[in-house]
């Protein structure tokens, strides 16, 4: 289970939201679905998931009616505020999403569809464990309006799956990937780069494994030791070794090198997509974007719900976070009570921090604009660093070089500080 929820003042019980809170319709909006079930929980993972023993008072076959309950509480909710709009993304994630019958998550999206409509070509993104795809779970899945799956793969490497606790076999990936191309869904691949024991020419295979299965999608997250995790708790005991951020970074690098060759362009620090080809390629409202559209949306600062326990929602500045344990969110929803536990409004330098933090980690990059006087002279400083790219800064924006994206934090603290 993640850690505890953050600090916040107390959300009202009926769900409503501030009548002074400025909402602009013309923002796109998402939802998230969260599935908070998973077989077993691996190593590294610090998300609200819970394995079968850890429910207590929740039963799986339950959760779908649950969480439409509160789909149409945020109907009302947005409803009573002039707020509907129809889903520009929706995205299953977790936890593992398909250890739920197929037509559980066909059942959820049915409902959030009916609740706010979706615009045409609409992104609804389900992940899924290698392990739990199979032709039929992808084709009811694509009957249902899912049009990407995103394939939890992590490695190619049986001992670096082992040393994450990755229960899946790497053969099913290459079968799930297939079973989703045939249904018609597009494809994105997971991938995590420095787990204890792994090496650079180990990660190598694992790209290969990942550019073999021709996505036009692709995730590379560094391995991140989160407090409170297995991993963690391993590390301190000695029993294997800290990441080597040294290597972390060569395997970063050799990421980037690989997929840019293979034709990906990185659209984010930690994803790269091939480009569209097409009428529209490129346009997202078209639907002919590779990128996750769903993660753009956080990146941007878009307004979405996010359904399930521990889930988070933000609109027009405010925030909001729901219960953790499945059995409190039931409750609260039995009880015809909002299952959101915290909201908040961030500061202007807390907003001003997060928006660098997340748009400058984009291809598209933050405009200097929207930095303060007294930072944007900091800007040469990090072009001389090699760290911000001279030609975009030039036509006014901050994007990172690959220097920069590996010391993306320094770059940030540098725009903000």
């Amino acid at each position: 289970m993640a850690g505890p929820l953050p600090l916040g003042d107390p959300a009202p019980t009926d769900g409503r939201l501030p009548g002074d809170l400025p909402i602009d319709t013309s923002v796109p909006f998402s939802a998230y679905l969260h599935v908070p079930f998973c077989r077993v929980r691996c190593g590294y993972c610090d998300f609200n998931t819970y394995t079968s023993s850890e429910l207590r008072g929740a039963k799986q076959e339950d959760y779908a009616t649950t969480l439409i309950t509160e789909i149409d509480l945020a109907r009302r909710v947005l409803g009573d505020v002039g707020a509907l709009r129809p889903m520009d993304t929706v995205f299953f994630g977790g936890g593992t999403p398909t250890l739920l019958p197929a037509g559980d998550l066909a059942r959820m999206l049915d409902a959030a569809v009916s609740a706010f409509g979706l615009v045409d070509g609409a992104e609804v993104t389900v992940e899924a464990n290698p392990d739990t795809v199979t032709p039929e779970v992808a084709r009811t899945l694509a009957a249902a309006g899912v049009t990407r799956l995103s394939v939890g793969m992590q490695s190619a490497v049986p001992h670096v799956l082992a040393a994450l606790d990755r229960t899946h076999q790497p053969e099913n990936v290459r079968t799930a990937v297939a079973a989703a191309k045939d249904a018609g869904l597009a494809v994105s691949v997971d991938l995590i780069y420095g787990a204890p024991g792994e090496s650079l020419a180990d990660w190598e295979a694992s790209l290969d494994a990942a550019l073999a299965l021709e996505s036009d999608h692709i995730s590379a997250y560094a391995l991140i030791i989160e407090d409170g995790t297995k991993l963690a708790r391993q590390i301190r005991r000695g029993e294997v070794p800290t990441p080597d951020d040294d290597l972390q970074a060569d395997m970063y690098e050799l990421a980037d090198a690989r997929l840019a060759a293979a034709g990906f362009d990185w659209y984010e620090v930690s994803n790269w997509a091939r480009p569209s080809t097409g009428a529209g390629a490129g346009d997202s409202a078209s639907g002919m974007d590779n990128r996750s559209r769903h993660n753009l949306a956080y990146w941007r600062g878009n307004d979405w719900w996010g359904f399930g326990p521990g889930a988070h929602s933000h609109v027009a500045g405010l925030r909001w976070w729901n219960v953790k344990h499945p059995a409190a969110y039931a409750q609260r929803l039995a009880a015809s009570e909002s299952p959101a536990a915290g909201t908040e409004r961030p500061d202007p330098e807390a907003h001003l921090l997060e928006r660098v933090l997340l748009l400058s980690r984009l291809a598209e990059g933050i405009a200097i604009a929207e930095l303060p006087d007294a930072n944007r002279s900091r800007v040469a400083g990090l072009i001389a660093d090699g760290l911000v790219d001279p030609a975009a800064a030039l036509r006014g924006r901050i994007t990172l070089t690959l220097r920069g994206r590996l010391l993306a934090d320094a770059v940030v603290r540098e725009l903000t500080d």
